[in-house]
């Protein structure tokens, strides 16, 4: 049964990005009645990765700076991590607003591996619990977050996870997280 009807969820990404971490939790999403919209710097489709190696190319719905990707238009965010990914994105203000806005509505904002870097560059991970990828709890840490080495953390409406490897229970937590929010 489709539980998230009428959910549009936004995913900020740019070329690096890791791939599974995009198209895992969005198909999850998607089968459970999400309509995803795929935002980025530019309307070029952007690279995926698989680790080191290129994946696919994927076509972009809307750019940053794009009236329709006004946050207040979603009812989620999805941020997939990638090395090149998260310290790209990281740098771009319009992305860092986006993010400040989501979580300052309490909207859930599901984040994983080298995501995190862009909630460090929006100041929004102070008093946060959240994991990473191991190489970032330093930068969390020293952003003002409590860092622990978990499958997945769930804070408020905030969903973060480590790799790959968990996108099962990250999906089932940002898609349990995104429910709760309807009620």
């Amino acid at each position: 049964m489709a539980t998230l009807n009428d959910m549009t969820i936004a995913i900020l990404a740019v070329d690096g990005f890791e791939q599974v971490e995009l198209t895992g939790p969005r198909d999850r999403l998607q089968a459970e009645g999400a309509r995803t919209v795929l935002i980025s710097a530019r309307s070029e489709p952007i690279q995926g990765m698989h680790h080191d190696k290129p994946g696919d190319r994927f076509p972009v719905d809307l750019t940053f700076t794009q009236a329709e990707a006004e946050p207040s238009v979603f009812d989620g965010l999805l941020l997939p991590g990638g090395v090149m990914n998260g310290d790209e994105i990281r740098m771009h203000p319009k992305a860092q607003d986006f993010v400040r806005s989501m979580l300052d509505a309490g909207k859930p904002v599901a984040v994983i591996c080298h995501g995190p870097w862009l909630l460090v560059s929006a100041n929004v991970v102070r008093g946060r619990t959240m994991t990473s990828w191991p190489s970032l709890q330093d930068d969390l840490r020293n952003a003002g977050a409590n860092w622990v080495d978990q499958e997945v953390v769930v804070d408020g409406s905030l969903v973060s996870s480590r790799k790959p490897d968990d996108i099962p229970a990250f999906s089932k937590a940002f898609i349990e997280v995104l429910q709760a929010s309807r009620r």
